[in-house]
């Protein structure tokens, strides 16, 4: 099977010598990785999931001589080796998983097919919202007694309804505009609509973004003219008004300028269509965020201190140490989902290149029955990296796992057939050479393995491509300064 450019000669879609191929020996991105697909989440709040994801770590490569670490005095990332000498080890680099089912809390349903869960936060917020609201509503109503907690219990399942709404429209805007929603989530500070990919446009950037608090500022009208036939001073009326001033709150709240809020996302669209560039327009969001999130952490018991809303009617005042604590919470917040915007922006702008050609291995065809010395001295003559096995028409079948080429002793290799170490080539292991970024990763998640076929388009093999390469540039994508 010819797995040459052409030339005889075997081909690679690297920079390095013919015969110093370069060792990267890493494991590919797992559940605990960034998804780059992922766009940042809308909050109706402000305050999504906004923790910081780490990137994972990369193990030393792994040396038959040196089996804890690379060879004393060398560079791992520089480290060059013949196939017989490197490898990932058992159990490492393995692909990028698939995506579980989406947890998070207790599943509440499935509107649109998404699904909606209640994270344990929000039963801690809801505890507080009752106890808060409770106390105030003993001054309006003092003849409810003990009952006012009951009725402050509805409030805060009332409110989160309201959020649930907020989310709901993001997520409909998101689903008109073919974008895949992984979940919505009520938590702690509000409600976070995960939505998996980037707008294609500033346009429907802008508009995803809006439908928020436009549905917070619809809510919060009808509220207000539900209130209208109401007699003040009542259980309907006082709810009432709570729930029309909470989600104009939410919504004036979400509409400030800067990452993660929406407001942040719209000025992003606006700098992106302005710039042409939607890097330049998540910079710019993103810093206003941060700016906010400072303004936030002074501010906010500032202007609880000075009872801005005025002695009584300020129901939601707190002494000093409370407002310092909700302040500091809320900024911090805001300050690492604008962070984390730009983290995810700056990976998405490297994401291109992560090509399958410019990673694939080099490749040598062997049959079944080649040993294993045998292959890895043809390997090492053409200055290749991995081993195809193929049927006597030079049809591939299989492709020899580098980790269990380490694990044969060397004196045992010319008693040991590549079959024996070879993984069977399965529909989700072919893969095409033209894939990069995105889809090359969506592509890996979807069948998982430690090494792929790489073919071009008229089925002619163009190498292998190991997760641990893949994983490696991944990695260096996300350090990678823009």
């Amino acid at each position: 099977m010819d797995v040459s450019g052409g030339n005889g000669q075997p081909r690679s879609g690297s920079d390095e010598p013919a015969g110093h191929p370069e060792v990267p020996a890493t494991p590919s991105p797992g559940p605990g990785s960034p998804d780059p697909g992922r766009e940042p989440e809308h909050d109706a709040r402000g305050t999504g999931d906004t923790t910081p994801e780490q990137p994972p770590q990369a193990p030393r490569p792994v040396s038959e001589d040196h089996p804890d670490g690379p060879t004393p005095g060398g560079d791992p990332a520089h480290d060059h080796r013949s196939l017989a000498h490197s490898g990932t080890g058992p159990g490492k680099g393995a692909p990028p998983q698939p995506p579980a089912e989406p947890g998070g809390g207790i599943l509440m349903g499935r509107p649109f097919g998404v699904p909606v869960y209640v994270a344990p936060s929000w039963f801690l917020v809801a505890a507080l919202i009752t106890w808060v609201f409770g106390g105030q509503l003993d001054q309006v109503l003092p003849e409810l007694g003990a009952a006012r907690y009951l009725v402050s219990l509805f409030f805060a399942v009332a409110f989160y309804a309201s959020v649930l709404v907020h989310e709901l429209a993001h997520t409909v805007a998101a689903l008109r505009f073919k974008l895949p929603v992984r979940r919505i989530q009520l938590q702690f500070f509000g409600g976070v609509s995960e939505i998996e990919k980037e707008a294609e446009t500033p346009g429907r950037e802008f508009v995803l973004a809006f439908v928020g608090p436009l549905l917070s500022l619809i809510l919060a009208g009808l509220f207000y003219l539900a209130l209208k036939p109401v007699q003040p001073g009542t259980v309907p009326g006082v709810l009432l008004a709570g729930l029309m001033i909470s989600n104009l709150i939410v919504a004036i709240f979400n509409l400030l300028p800067g990452l993660p809020l929406d407001g942040g996302r719209m000025l992003r669209a606006v700098v992106w269509k302005i710039t042409g560039k939607p890097m330049t327009g998540t910079v710019a969001a993103a810093w206003v965020g941060r700016a906010l999130a400072l303004s936030v952490l002074i501010g906010l018991p500032l202007l609880n201190h000075s009872r801005f809303f005025g002695g009584d009617a300020d129901l939601g005042s707190m002494d000093t140490i409370t407002d310092a604590l909700l302040a500091a919470i809320l900024a911090a917040i805001i300050w690492t989902g604008a962070g984390n915007s730009l983290r995810m922006a700056r990976l998405r702008e490297h994401l291109p290149e992560l090509s399958a050609r410019t990673l694939t291995r080099r490749a040598v065809p062997v049959e079944t029955d080649t040993p294993l010395s045998e292959a890895l001295r043809r390997a090492n003559a053409a200055g290749a990296r991995a081993l195809v096995v193929v049927d006597p028409d030079g049809t591939p079948l299989s492709l020899v796992r580098e980790s269990a080429i380490v694990g044969v002793p060397e004196h045992r290799r010319p008693w040991v057939a590549v079959s024996g170490l070879a993984q069977d080539i399965t529909d989700g292991m072919r893969v095409s050479a033209e894939l990069s970024g995105e889809e090359l990763l969506d592509t890996l998640r979807a069948a998982p393995a430690t090494e792929y076929l790489v073919v071009e388009e008229t089925g002619e093999i163009y190498g292998v491509l190991s997760a641990a390469d893949v994983e490696k540039a991944f990695v260096k994508a996300m350090a990678r300064p823009s």
